[in-house]
């Protein structure tokens, strides 16, 4: 693991948690971990050596100068916990690997046990046919029968199954494999805006975290962004509504003068026929 991650702090941490983000359906896990990273006093932990996960695509040319390959950033941070019983370590992947994609769930999970962490969290988003302006549902799936009974306490749990994609889900099931302790908190984003970003759904989530974690955060910003956003799609559907509706309706006055030419053009066609 040592030639994998390149480690900047060693500090002793209280029965640390760690929450875990890459990007996903509304981007809603990258908005709650990006959020706590900025309210939060989080400091640089380690980071995952990209070269041995990821292959560069382009490079990006700035004023006729060619820069050097960038690769995805996969950061640890943490944040000591004066006022709660868990320190939390913060992980935030910028992309998920096209390979070795086990292999870097366990890079991550083998650092955070390194750690002693005992319980590590991530977050999803599920496709639903609810409008965008109702707030959305957020339940909850974990590793093994205790944490359930828990999440029971928090009213998170919904009957069926789910298929969680990408390494949201992914660390989990390793985490599974090791009878080790994972909860993933989802949400439910609407269908039609699946692929804008939702921090709607993002707010719902993080404050089901703020309830997991006995922690307090100020959601103000992030309530804030979910008002815009919202009045952006209504304003979007206002428009494409009125653009639909002059596509396919035909204004009374030309309906008029389409009568008019018909009625014409009949009376050229009697004419014709006596002819």
């Amino acid at each position: 693991m040592k030639k994998l991650v390149k480690i900047s702090a060693k500090p002793k941490l209280k029965s640390p948690v760690m929450l875990a983000a890459w990007p996903g359906i509304g981007n809603v896990a990258m908005l709650v971990a990006n959020y706590l990273l900025d309210k939060f006093e989080f400091k640089d932990l380690a980071e995952i050596d990209a070269q041995q996960f990821f292959d560069p695509i382009g490079v990006l040319s700035r004023e006729h100068m060619i820069e050097a390959p960038q690769f995805p950033q996969s950061h640890f941070y943490y944040w000591k916990n004066k006022k709660g019983e868990h320190d939390i370590v913060l992980f935030i992947g910028d992309d998920q690997p096209d390979f070795k994609i086990y292999d870097f769930a366990g890079c991550v999970l083998d650092f955070a046990q390194s750690y002693g962490v005992d319980r590590v969290y991530t977050c999803a988003a599920a496709m639903t046919n609810i409008h965008f302006t109702e707030q959305p549902r957020v339940w909850a799936v974990a590793t093994n029968k205790p944490l359930i009974e828990e999440l029971k306490k928090y009213d998170l749990l919904q009957k069926g199954s789910i298929q969680i994609a990408g390494l949201n889900g992914l660390l989990l099931g390793l985490a599974k494999e090791r009878k080790y302790n994972g909860i993933c908190v989802m949400t439910e984003v609407p269908s039609q805006t699946s692929r804008m970003e939702n921090p709607m759904a993002a707010l719902a989530i993080l404050k089901t975290f703020m309830r997991l974690l006995d922690i307090e955060v100020d959601t103000k910003e992030l309530a804030e962004n979910a008002k815009e956003v919202t009045e952006q799609i209504k304003q979007a559907m206002t428009i494409a509504m009125g653009e639909y509706i002059e596509h396919f309706t035909q204004p009374i006055w030309e309906q008029g003068d389409d009568d008019e030419e018909e009625d014409e053009g009949d009376d050229e066609g009697n004419i014709a026929d006596q002819n």
